[in-house]
């Protein structure tokens, strides 16, 4: 449980409100991430913790489906901070989170994380759960030629942006989490990384990740994770904590959706500069992610342990777990 808020500053009434209420706002309640966290509180009614779930678009039909369940569901943007400071106002805690491919701005991403961190510091909030990534620069510095150098000052900016975003919670003394997320396996289904008909007609995985194995996990379990830390309270503030419900290579992603999809799927390595080549949305910010979690697989790998995810949500999926759910949804060519 929270155990924070009691040594809170700020006035009685305002601490004796927040201790009734224990409201987690939930950034991106309608998402991937978020939407995970919100499954996890309300499937836990007896640990007394109520969901504000905040969403650009209250009249969405995600958003009305949370109304349904009896979610309090408040309209706020990342781009509008007075919108956050009610969104924070009078919360116990809460989940933090922004995509950087709905702009592909890492300046962008940076101002919407510096909104948030400033509204949970005014909110007084007692504990942050910041979905982050590494800033790969501090592994491969701007003027380092391995990794190509995008947008002037970025490796992977999607990484960088949200690394660089967490000093923005400590230098505002705001108590939070940074929780380390993993590759999506719901990107087979929803980014465009599905196995694809090669000419024989035999489906493919094309990803650049050589023989190296790949830290993921499904994305409902970064927010069930999040629910652990925030549940469990203080002592994970200033804590960094990375999650993965499996590291797998190419090959063995391959063999676990020949099982599922009960049709042949074989690991094909892409080359990174034909990944930089290939014309996807954002392709050369991948391949340098994937070069990036390649030449620095064991630091990577290292900070992302199964068992301690697993400790933090003992439901953890599998790949083939997970497979066996949305196998699918997953669009097949």
């Amino acid at each position: 449980m929270f155990s924070l808020c009691g040594a809170c500053p700020g006035q009685d009434d305002v601490r004796e409100s927040m201790m009734r209420q224990r409201i987690v706002t939930v950034i991106g309640a309608t998402g991937l991430q978020g939407g995970g966290l919100v499954r996890a509180i309300l499937e836990a009614p007896g640990e007394g913790f109520r969901v504000r779930a905040v969403t650009r678009t209250p009249d969405s039909p995600n958003a009305r489906r949370l109304a349904a369940l009896g979610v309090d569901v408040v309209r706020a943007d990342l781009d509008d901070e007075a919108s956050l400071d009610q969104a924070f106002a009078g919360a116990e805690g809460a989940f933090c989170v922004t995509n950087f491919w709905e702009h592909f701005s890492p300046e962008h991403e940076l101002r919407q994380t510096a909104a948030m961190a400033r509204a949970a510091g005014r909110a007084r909030l007692c504990h942050v759960v910041w979905s982050t990534l590494e800033d790969t620069r501090r592994f491969v510095p701007v003027d380092d030629a391995r990794i190509p150098t995008l947008m002037g000052r970025y490796k992977v900016p999607h990484f960088d942006a949200k690394g660089e975003a967490n000093r923005l919670f400590l230098e505002l003394g705001v108590p939070t989490t940074f929780l380390l997320t993993s590759f999506y396996w719901d990107n087979f289904i929803s980014f465009g990384m599905e196995p694809r008909r090669a000419a024989d007609g035999v489906l493919e995985l094309a990803l650049p990740l050589g023989d190296h194995a790949l830290p993921g996990i499904a994305a409902g379990d970064i927010g069930r994770c999040a629910y652990a830390l925030l549940r469990e309270g203080e002592r994970h503030v200033g804590e960094t904590v990375g999650v993965a419900g499996e590291h797998l290579t190419g090959k063995a992603m391959a063999a676990a959706l020949t099982d599922a999809l009960g049709q042949l799927v074989r690991f094909c390595d892409v080359p990174l500069e034909a990944y930089r080549r290939s014309g996807i949305p954002g392709s050369q910010e991948l391949a340098n992610m994937f070069q990036f979690k390649r030449e620095f697989s064991d630091a990577f790998r290292g900070v992302r342990d199964v068992e301690a995810t697993r400790r933090l949500h003992p439901a953890l999926q599998t790949f083939s777990s997970w497979l066996a759910a949305n196998s699918g949804r997953i669009p097949l060519g």
